[in-house]
């Protein structure tokens, strides 16, 4: 007993642990960043051979050269590679986030100006080029009732579209519907217009005007209907098949006919990323300037029928405020733009809101 006792006391004390790997402090990456955001800008503004831009990606590989010069010495190869890559990575995001970041500043910047009453409550009618006044009330009125009628005609036909490819749809009829809504989706929006042109203005709507072709907001909401069918029957058709098996197992384990079997458990569990592809539809369509000016004609005039007579839309305001000579013109075009993207952006959260509402109610 004495004998183990003196051995545990004269064991030497614990080494402290080795474990811990030497890490670049805080501070160094974003003082590499500082100094290769300098070392470019002496380099290129101080020869002369590019601008900002230029700064901006020359300092980017400067900083990505020193971080992994800086990591190797400190941490090693194998992290230094990964902070590169991390890196990378971040940088890349940041590329991708200031197009729209630019984007986005610039239409609040210059879309602020002619946010007034005014703008949104009278139209281009008897509005001449030296008149500060005139709105887009027409454009709105026309962008909602046409989006509106072919977001109606679409959905029900593109959901159950997609409901047949993915549930019933077995053999060469279902591959060929596919081949053709890829087809479609590729389809410039012109050519949608002028098949809207040759067949409904200048074939069926004479039957309905005496014998005369007649523009009208229906036939650019059918145009539209052909440019956002492919893109609400992919998206669906996707989240359809993203839907686990064992749901619809165990709906038929229980007796359940497959019908309401897609009604009630595989639509409710896909309407989020349903919502979702829908809403990129309607932003398409709401975007779209040359089927509308093809078959609707545009105007300067407010017109709530959307079967008769001529229709504008926002993005025609915004093409033809753009080429009008008038130096009160920009103003008007960069508004319209702002309101369109807030148009889109608002019904596109009150959608999600609904999905999500009555996913949670079940």
């Amino acid at each position: 007993m004495t004998t183990t006792l003196t051995s545990h006391r004269s064991r030497p004390p614990a080494q402290p642990s080795t474990l811990k790997a030497k890490r670049l402090p805080a501070y160094a990456s974003p003082a590499i960043a500082v100094a290769a955001l300098l070392v470019a800008a002496a380099l290129v503004l101080g020869t002369g051979v590019g601008g900002p831009v230029l700064v901006v990606v020359v300092g980017a590989l400067l900083y990505l050269a020193g971080l992994f010069a800086a990591a190797t010495r400190v941490e090693g190869r194998r992290s230094a590679r990964d902070r590169a890559w991390s890196a990378l990575i971040h940088s890349a995001f940041v590329l991708a986030v200031l197009p729209l970041a630019s984007v986005v500043w610039t239409l609040v910047s210059k879309g602020v100006e002619r946010l007034d009453g005014n703008f949104f409550g009278t139209s281009m009618n008897n509005i001449g080029a030296r008149d500060p006044q005139g709105g887009a009330y027409h454009a709105i009125v026309g962008t909602l009732q046409q989006v509106g009628i072919a977001t109606l005609i679409t959905v029900p036909l593109g959901i159950l579209c997609a409901i047949y490819i993915v549930e019933y749809g077995r053999g060469r009829f279902a591959f060929t519907i596919r081949f053709f809504v890829d087809v479609m989706t590729g389809i410039p929006s012109i050519v949608s217009g002028l098949f809207i042109l040759a067949f409904w203005v200048l074939i069926v709507s004479p039957v309905f005007n005496d014998g005369r072709p007649g523009f009208s907001g229906f036939a650019a909401a059918l145009a539209l209907a052909v440019l956002m069918l492919p893109t609400v029957v992919r998206s669906t058709e996707e989240m359809l098949r993203l839907v686990p098996a064992p749901l619809r197992e165990g709906a038929y384990a229980l007796g359940v006919a497959k019908w309401k079997t897609i009604l009630r458990v595989v639509l409710p569990t896909a309407l989020p990323g349903i919502v979702t592809g829908v809403m990129l539809a309607v932003a398409r369509a709401a975007g779209e300037t040359a089927p509308v000016l093809l078959v609707a004609g545009g105007g300067a005039a407010i017109n709530f029928n959307p079967f008769e007579n001529n229709q504008s839309s926002l993005a025609l305001y915004v093409y033809q405020q753009a080429g009008d000579a008038s130096k009160y013109a920009p103003a008007r075009a960069w508004t319209a733009a702002l309101t369109l993207v807030a148009l889109v952006l608002i019904l596109t959260i009150a959608a999600k809101l609904l999905a999500r509402r009555n996913r949670l109610s079940r």
